[in-house]
């Protein structure tokens, strides 16, 4: 890949802001259509994902460390593709299903103070996961973005030192993106 920062630091933040975007108004959008299959399988598929995310990930990182770089290299392309194939699922999902409330048993979009109670304080552990896990996925991306886009260009002590920071904040995103599914998903309509 040839080196062009103006070029690359145009389409990562582009990138950046479509996702945020899309991901933002999606989020508020629902569509009522009957897919022909529970609408909830994209959120399996996105958590599965994660898994193999977070895995991939701890390859790249091991790899690395052997010194392994072309195969350190496939597996992180491969964790970055993998990570816009979880996009797309979570955006299905929450297209076809809408939001659904931590605690909410009967499915009306509201937590009685039964259900409150019910969940207990495992509802606020899921608070500060789930809002960890949005806030660091939507931070995280354009410094993935760039890590890559070092590499890709032979930069490679510009890489390690954008790595430092965004593997560790990459991986727990992937790790509580499951996380917050395990906890979710008994609540899924």
């Amino acid at each position: 890949m040839k080196k062009n920062d103006k070029q690359a630091h145009i389409l990562i933040w582009i990138f950046s802001a479509i996702v945020f975007v899309a991901v933002t108004i999606l989020d508020k959008l629902t569509l009522d259509v009957n897919l022909g299959f529970d609408a909830h399988l994209f959120a399996k598929l996105s958590a599965s994902v994660n898994s193999i995310v977070s895995i991939l990930l701890v390859a790249g990182l091991v790899t690395i460390k052997r010194k392994q770089i072309t195969t350190h290299k496939n597996i992180m392309l491969s964790a970055m593709m993998l990570s816009v194939l979880f996009l797309a699922f979570y955006i299905l999902h929450h297209l076809f299903t809408g939001e659904t409330k931590y605690g909410d048993l009967d499915h009306n979009g509201l937590l009685s103070d039964e259900e409150k109670g019910i969940a207990g304080s495992l509802r606020y552990v899921y608070y500060v996961i789930i809002s960890t896990h949005i806030t660091l996925a939507g931070l995280v991306m354009p410094f993935v973005l760039y890590s890559a886009y070092r590499a890709l260009i032979g930069e490679y002590d510009k890489h390690k030192k954008l790595v430092r920071y965004t593997f560790p904040i990459w991986l727990y995103v992937a790790i509580t993106g499951v996380v917050v599914y395990l906890m979710i998903s008994p609540y899924y309509q």
